[in-house]
């Protein structure tokens, strides 16, 4: 674990390189000086790598770092310089990118988070608020929330939070959400602040650590990243297997309940291009439909904006949206075949993913969780989210 340091003290705890970019690898040192006012010359040193904690304007406690060729740093960030080596962008409800959207302020850091993983067995992977600048320095003013531990030692939170939940029981079909918790730049974990940049950081909980498991969610405001592990990834559907179940489901060649025409799941190559086949459903009761246009409207596309309607088979009344099978492998927790879809985005996936994912609640804002579908963000409803499709067998 990185820690950072009593100030007379010295040791080499594992820090980190990138493998990336071929920085070299960096190991912890514990050496602290406290500068006056003046920039000090290990963070105007750019071969050398150091946290500096801004105390006041005339005090700054800077920690050094040295080499390890036992480990490998991956920094993330929105930043396209060369330090980061994931570049990350906000995300927009509905699978849009931010380009595409009315131009927002980005809420995430440029240099937002770190992953240092081990070069040997086991290959644990943990992570650190806040990533190194281009000058090889971490820099926390006096506005961030930062304290001396009681053994002398110095940490912070960044502005906006680096947040992270284990899941329970693994990533699988008996996964359970954990519990949010802030990652700190040190590697310590603590409960949530009231809100993401308060100032009083929350609790310490000794009992958990920062090291990423399969399926550990990683929130950076404005973008959550799913942790998979190699050994976890071997064990998720693969594209050529929901290509498989497409053409599964299609072959039981469904039916639109009202026009008596079939219906097919278009190619996972052709997402969000609406075809003459695709399934609609009824999100309130689940009864899968083609497009047909009650009430005058005949434009499919503007269909999909409607908020309601009512099912000619049971008058439920609810959300009318066509349905996608979700395409990204990774979100699944298991192989099973589509036969639930996200409320209210009709996106199509197993029951057991479907239910997973609508019991996590997403951070959102400043303060608030709400859950999302995996494949789009879009926020799921409170009501129910997720909803078993009723399909109508050919009646020949």
């Amino acid at each position: 674990m990185v820690l950072s340091l009593p100030f007379s003290e010295t040791c080499t705890d594992v820090f980190a390189g990138s493998g990336k970019h071929l920085h070299p690898p960096y190991v912890y040192q514990r050496t602290c000086q406290i500068w006056g006012a003046h920039r000090s010359g290990a963070v105007s040193n750019k071969e050398q790598h150091s946290i500096s904690y801004t105390l006041s304007r005339a005090q700054t406690v800077v920690v050094e770092y040295t080499h390890d060729s036992n480990t490998d740093m991956f920094q993330i960030g929105r930043s396209t310089e060369s330090p980061i080596d994931f570049v990350v962008t906000d995300t927009v409800p509905g699978g849009q990118n931010q380009a595409d959207s009315q131009t927002l302020q980005s809420t995430i850091s440029r240099f937002a988070c770190r992953i240092i993983c081990q070069r040997n067995p086991p290959y644990s992977a943990r992570i650190y608020a806040a990533g190194f600048d281009t000058s090889k320095n971490i820099f926390l003013g006096e506005k961030a929330a930062k304290w001396r531990m009681q053994d002398g030692q110095m940490d912070a939170l960044t502005t906006n939070g680096v947040l992270v939940m284990h899941p329970r029981h693994g990533f699988c079909q008996d996964s359970k959400p954990g519990q949010w918790r802030e990652i700190s730049v040190c590697g310590n974990v603590f409960t949530l602040r009231e809100t993401r940049s308060a100032q009083q950081r929350g609790n310490m909980v000794e009992s958990e650590s920062n090291e990423l498991v399969d399926g550990s969610l990683i929130d950076l405001c404005g973008a959550t990243l799913l942790w998979r592990t190699a050994e976890g990834l071997s064990l998720t559907p693969t594209v050529k297997h929901l290509e498989a179940l497409r053409q599964e489901l299609n072959a039981g060649r469904p039916q639109c309940p009202v026009g008596f025409n079939t219906l097919a799941f278009p190619s996972l190559r052709r997402k969000d291009v609406l075809d003459e086949k695709q399934p609609w459903a009824y999100l309130r009761c689940g009864h899968v439909h083609g497009y047909h246009g009650w009430g005058g409207r005949c434009d499919p596309e503007v269909e999909a904006e409607c908020q309601e309607r009512e099912c000619p088979m049971c008058r439920a009344r609810g959300p009318y949206v066509p349905l996608w099978l979700g395409c990204e492998p990774g979100f699944y927790v298991d192989a099973e075949s589509p036969t639930h879809a996200f409320v209210p985005c009709g996106h199509v996936c197993s029951e057991k993913t479907t239910v997973y994912w609508s019991q996590i609640p997403l951070p959102h804002g400043t303060h608030a969780f709400h859950a999302a579908c995996p494949f789009c963000i879009q926020p799921l409803s409170r009501e129910t989210g997720c909803v078993k499709l009723i399909f109508q067998s050919p009646l020949d």
